[in-house]
């Protein structure tokens, strides 16, 4: 049985063309309006047998809202020269050396990247991933010996619904996008999987577990509140 359907439209918010996901799904009780960060667009959700047009009529009750939350949206950060992108929480500038022969390297605050310019983006994001995964399986490596458990194997992803999950294996996965975060929200992260190997719950436990792990765990869940979402704008 299908459960939901998706199609594609133009919103004309006072003159400015916004992407229009519409979505249908069986279950869904209301019309929901939500700002989709990813597109810079709008995501309509309609019960599966509520008019389109019934849609559209609530989504235009809810302009002021949809500009509003667009506008609030943190600028997009490209990959490209003169960009600034933070490495655990330090900004670095992106610098195109297309003469140089060493592929990606850091100095200081400044990211080099070799190369012609129309791979700079992708290559810097395969860099950062590879970077991110290294530094992700060191201080799982150092946390899992401070409670003497054995982490599976390590992903590294883009995921959009949470920063890192651990699988009843003990398999880790991570957001690559970790790595842009300050050294101590980045070692929370880190923490909170890694407990999830010895309490696979959210129980007082696990959060005892945490607090053991991380060395600021109520500094980093505030700052993941008011600032995780910025890191998808970059890239």
């Amino acid at each position: 049985m299908t459960r939901a359907a998706k199609r594609q439209l133009i919103f004309d918010l006072d003159g400015q063309a916004v992407p229009l996901a519409v979505h249908r799904v069986r279950g869904a009780r209301r019309v929901i309006v939500r700002v989709d960060p990813d597109t810079d667009g709008i995501r309509l959700t309609l019960p599966w047998h509520t008019a389109l047009a019934e849609g559209l009529e609530f989504l235009d009750q809810q302009r002021r809202w949809i500009a509003k939350r667009l506008g609030a949206l943190s600028p997009r950060v490209p990959f490209a020269p003169s960009a600034i992108i933070p490495i655990l929480g330090i900004d670095h500038c992106i610098l195109h050396m297309p003469g140089a022969r060493r592929g990606i390297w850091t100095d200081g605050t400044e990211i080099h990247v070799s190369g012609a310019l129309e791979h700079l983006s992708r290559r810097l994001g395969e860099w950062l991933k590879k970077q991110a995964k290294a530094a992700i399986a060191e201080r799982v490596l150092q946390k899992t010996a401070l409670i003497g458990k054995k982490a599976g194997r390590i992903s590294i992803r883009d995921t959009r619904s949470r920063w890192g999950s651990c699988a009843i294996d003990g398999k880790l996965n991570f957001s690559w996008r970790i790595y842009m975060m300050p050294e101590f929200v980045f070692d929370h992260v880190v923490a909170h999987e890694v407990a999830h190997l010895a309490e696979h719950n959210h129980g007082p436990r696990f959060h005892a577990l945490v607090g053991r792990l991380s060395a600021e765990p109520d500094r980093a869940e505030a700052w993941l509140s008011v600032h995780g979402a910025k890191l998808y704008r970059i890239g």
